[in-house]
């Protein structure tokens, strides 16, 4: 199977000089990534020149607003969307999960990231250390899709080590 820039599919990894690491894996016919926050690293342009250039249509942050602005990062969604990325933001504190109130919009996220990975996209989660939260939005996604539960997340942490780090987020993952 191909991705939509021609290149074959498989789980991996990618990594700047800087540290800034994309998990992947393929979800449909398309491409799931979990990353730390851009900037994260102390290196915002280099990371968020990495991040573009794994090109994602879309990017879902999990980060909360004061992260974003403790790290000097508050550019990062029109940063995106400069370059065609669609930006969609879903602020869950660290080592937490969504609550009920957020669920129609995480319906919404569901919806346009199944979307875009059915049609061959890339979509790309993120959270301050692209473990805990990314991964269970992304666990959740491939569940979603259509793939069992222990297989997902053993298929995230073979490439991610850590991703979904508490039993909350876990059951959160699997509950839509």
């Amino acid at each position: 199977m191909t991705g939509h820039d021609g290149t074959p599919q498989v789980d991996g990894v990618a990594q700047n000089t800087s540290g800034f690491v994309i998990a992947a894996v393929t979800v449909g016919r398309g491409i799931l990534g979990i990353a730390p926050m851009p900037g994260v690293t102390g290196h915002y342009d280099e990371d968020l020149a990495h991040l573009k250039d794994w090109r994602p249509s879309m990017v879902v942050s999990m980060t909360e607003p004061q992260e974003l602005q403790d790290a000097g990062v508050t550019t990062l969604a029109i940063d995106l969307q400069h370059s065609g990325t669609r930006w969609f933001s879903f602020p869950v504190p660290d080592f937490g999960v969504g609550d009920a109130l957020q669920e129609t919009d995480w319906d919404v996220i569901r919806d346009t990231a199944l979307s875009a990975l059915r049609g061959g996209g890339r979509v790309l989660i993120h959270c301050k250390g692209g473990r805990g939260r990314s991964g269970m939005a992304a666990l959740r996604l491939m569940i979603a899709s259509g793939e069992g539960q222990k297989e997902a997340l053993k298929r995230l942490r073979s490439v991610r080590t850590g991703a979904v780090e508490t039993r909350a987020q876990q059951r959160w993952a699997r509950s839509g």
